[in-house]
């Protein structure tokens, strides 16, 4: 196994073609590496015509117990005829296999176009599907996999931040200030939800993770599926000034209740959920700075201007978790 610092180093072109071969398929040499930074993922060709997906995951980040959780998850979403892109199951009824110490799963590829959300149809038709999924996943919790904490995710990302040098010396009391108000403003707003239910989510459901065909949406990419309030799923689709995410969110409630209740109080989480994903996406960078593939694909991270931006973004998150909850149309 190769150094955590650069963990797919010895993940070549032959081991990829490999595993592939481990699990009883037939490489035809077609092989594209697809956007991913988390993990590596593959397009493969094989001999019968077929292409599929090959993801090998990031050694140490998850667990066997909560790959095989979202897994689960995954292919019960789609038993229940649920667009989410399930990964394959072997005749030995696996679904996460090894092959010289790295952990991968395969999945059918299905492509798509970038969704588009300027048509209040298509957020509807969303709604729908993401009410289907959370009234499946509030059948029972996740056994494995992490909840969304808001009492430590800003403080955890703050101390690695700081513990490891990656905020300039000159914003750093800034920084800690800030951090330190966001969350006492953070767990304001979640200490006056009480009734906020945690279920089983997607948990990363931005429109880059919907793929849109001329049959409707169709979820990717479940490896941060865990607990949370069900607006986690909803208010990473909307975009523009309050009024318009207002009027997206109508649009997806419609769709959402026909098939399960949303609580209307969880509203009132959206900013702060915003703001933990925030720092909590500042840290990931941070955590993944030594794998060389991540300064070549975020060459504006740990800069000066960046940090100085993010700080400006952070105060503005500020003003925005002292504002009501988006109104309902």
């Amino acid at each position: 196994m190769s150094d955590t610092r650069a963990p797919y180093a010895e993940l070549s072109p032959d081991v990829v073609i490999g595993a592939i071969e481990s699990v009883g398929f037939a490489p035809d040499g077609r092989m594209l590496a697809l956007n991913s930074y988390e993990n590596r993922v593959y397009q493969i060709g094989i001999e019968d015509g077929t292409v599929l997906v090959a993801k090998f995951y990031r050694p140490g980040r998850w667990s066997d117990a909560t790959i095989i959780e979202e897994h689960s998850f995954s292919l019960s979403l789609a038993e229940e005829e649920i667009p989410v892109v399930a990964p394959l199951v072997a005749p030995s009824g696996e679904t996460l296999h090894q092959f010289q110490g790295y952990r991968f799963s395969l999945f059918p590829r299905q492509g798509g176009r970038w969704p588009e959300f300027d048509n209040p149809d298509n957020l509807t038709w969303v709604g729908r599907f993401l009410g289907r999924i959370h009234l499946l996943g509030a059948a029972k919790p996740f056994a494995h996999r992490p909840s969304i904490d808001p009492k430590t995710i800003v403080p955890n990302a703050a101390a690695y931040l700081l513990e490891h040098g990656f905020i300039p010396l000159e914003y750093e009391s800034n920084y800690r200030l800030l951090c330190a108000e966001l969350q006492r403003l953070i767990e304001e707003k979640f200490d006056a939800v009480p009734a906020v239910r945690w279920i089983r989510l997607h948990g990363d459901c931005h429109s880059g993770n919907i793929l849109w065909t001329d049959h409707g949406p169709h979820f990717v990419d479940m490896d941060d599926c865990r607990m949370g309030p069900a607006i986690q799923d909803l208010w990473m689709l909307l975009s523009g000034e309050r009024r318009e995410m207002a009027l997206q969110l109508s649009h997806l409630r419609e769709g959402y209740e026909a098939f399960r209740d949303l609580n209307l109080r969880e509203l009132a989480l959206i900013e702060p959920l915003r703001t933990l994903r925030m720092i909590h996406y500042a840290a990931w960078l941070a955590r993944r700075w030594s794998d060389p593939a991540f300064p070549k694909a975020f060459p504006w991270f740990n800069t000066n201007q960046y940090w100085q931006e993010h700080l400006s973004l952070l105060a503005q998150q500020k003003s925005a978790l002292q504002q009501p909850a988006l109104p309902l149309y």
